[in-house]
């Protein structure tokens, strides 16, 4: 398909647009695909832990930071709260909870088909995310786990936010629908199960996608306050030039984060 592209532009597109594409590929960036595949944002709201506030402000982080068309779905089973704007879908009967309904989003019996972009909800998206939708356009794309920053080959994955074409890997989810109980046995978690089974992946640059608490800020200004692990004094994190989303893995979340600079972005 990318040869039949490049062919195709060498007859059509001008010096401009040709300096510009390759500059893109230069950075692994690429044009969107021509296709009208719709583009969608997806969350998974599942139990208590994250309550509706997360959907909502999820979505309001979308809207500030993708310009591209796309529409946001909330797939989960109690949709209390959720602004009525939000499209909401039910969660499938699987014998499943939390991170474990992650499977469910590479198969084809979603309601939705298109390039689908999902996002945790434990995160701050602050700088514009159109990126993700024209970063290596036909592969499933996934963080790099965030273990990089204590060994730099890390090579294992982190399934805060993905891309994958809707269906794309719906056999591997149709093994894991009938044999639910024994993949969770021998996974830790849904981004091990991914990891153990997807072998055709890339990653997104590193510099993209960031740990709020291994990356941006100083690890060791975590300690237990009230309870709860956060941080002991209120710093400015460290943001990179092409950063746009600080992920929230473990304590503190952002809602709970005592940093001004969450508070300001995380709404």
């Amino acid at each position: 398909m990318e040869q039949i592209v490049q062919s195709t532009k060498q007859w059509t597109e001008t010096k401009e647009e040709r300096k510009a594409r390759k500059a893109r590929n230069k950075t692994g960036l690429s044009l969107p695909s021509k296709s009208r595949d719709k583009n969608y944002v997806v969350c998974l709201k599942w139990g208590s832990k994250y309550d509706s506030r997360y959907v909502n402000v999820l979505h309001s982080m979308v809207k500030k930071h993708l310009t591209i068309e796309y529409e946001f779905v909330c797939f989960t089973e109690n949709t209390v709260g959720i602004n009525p704007g939000i499209r909401t879908e039910p969660l499938p009967l699987l014998p499943v909870q939390g991170w474990w309904y992650k499977p469910y989003f590479l198969s084809s019996e979603l309601p939705i088909t298109g390039n689908m972009l999902f996002v945790d909800l434990d995160v701050v998206i602050f700088n514009n995310i159109n990126k993700l939708f024209t970063y290596e356009p036909e592969r499933f794309c996934i963080i790099r786990d965030f273990n990089r920053s204590l060994r730099s080959s890390w090579n294992k994955m982190n399934s805060s936010v993905f891309r994958v074409h809707t269906g794309k890997y719906h056999t591997l989810y149709e093994d894991f629908k009938k044999n639910a109980k024994i993949h969770m046995t021998k996974n830790r978690g849904d981004q091990d199960w991914m990891y153990r089974n997807i072998k055709d992946h890339c990653f997104w640059p590193d510099n993209w996608i960031q740990s709020y608490k291994w990356e941006m800020r100083d690890r060791n200004a975590l300690k237990i306050v009230n309870g709860k692990r956060n941080f002991v004094n209120d710093d400015y994190p460290k943001i990179l030039a092409d950063t746009s989303i600080a992920v929230f893995h473990g304590d503190p979340n952002p809602a709970d984060c005592t940093d001004s600079w969450v508070k300001a972005n995380w709404k």
